[in-house]
């Protein structure tokens, strides 16, 4: 069988490299005013109107216990939200910094470590090691949510 290559988009969370399918990603934004929502779990930011659209905005760093990237004026420019689509259902991440797309082969993929502290195995499709050293870290973004937890965020856009 042929080696499967996929595209990431590569974006920082923290000190991390992680990685999605570019064919979950809708578009990438700048920050925009995220308006809060009561009652909602810590990670849900809230939402913001993108073109007529309502869309909500979850906050790995809180979720996962990340430490923020110490941004520079650099960082700044490059920070903004990730627009995922999960099943026809757009939600928003907030991201320290998107790097650029990548092509990978399922060659290169390793499986997730068990980690102590941050995002957990169970959501990490896998690991690449680069080339300057470190690893890029694929994220499983279906896996991020429970579909309770997917309904809860779908039931802010009403």
């Amino acid at each position: 069988m042929a080696d499967q290559n996929q595209q990431l988009v590569t974006f920082q969370l923290g000190e991390e490299l992680y990685g999605i399918n570019i064919m979950d990603v809708k578009e990438i934004v700048r920050v925009q005013d995220i308006r809060g929502i009561p009652d909602t779990p810590p990670y849900v930011e809230g939402i913001f109107h993108l073109r007529s659209e309502i869309i909500p905005i979850i906050n790995l760093h809180k979720r996962f216990h990340l430490k923020k990237l110490a941004a520079s004026e650099e960082d700044e420019l490059l920070s903004g939200f990730i627009i995922l689509d999960i099943d026809g259902m757009k939600l928003g991440i907030i991201i320290d910094r998107v790097s650029r797309v990548i092509t990978i082969s399922q060659g290169q993929v390793q499986p997730p470590p068990q980690m102590g502290g941050g995002i957990g195995s169970e959501y990490i499709h896998g690991v690449v090691r680069q080339e300057h050293g470190g690893y890029l870290i694929i994220l499983s973004i279906r896996e991020l949510f429970n579909p309770k937890e997917l309904q809860k965020i779908a039931e802010l856009k009403r």
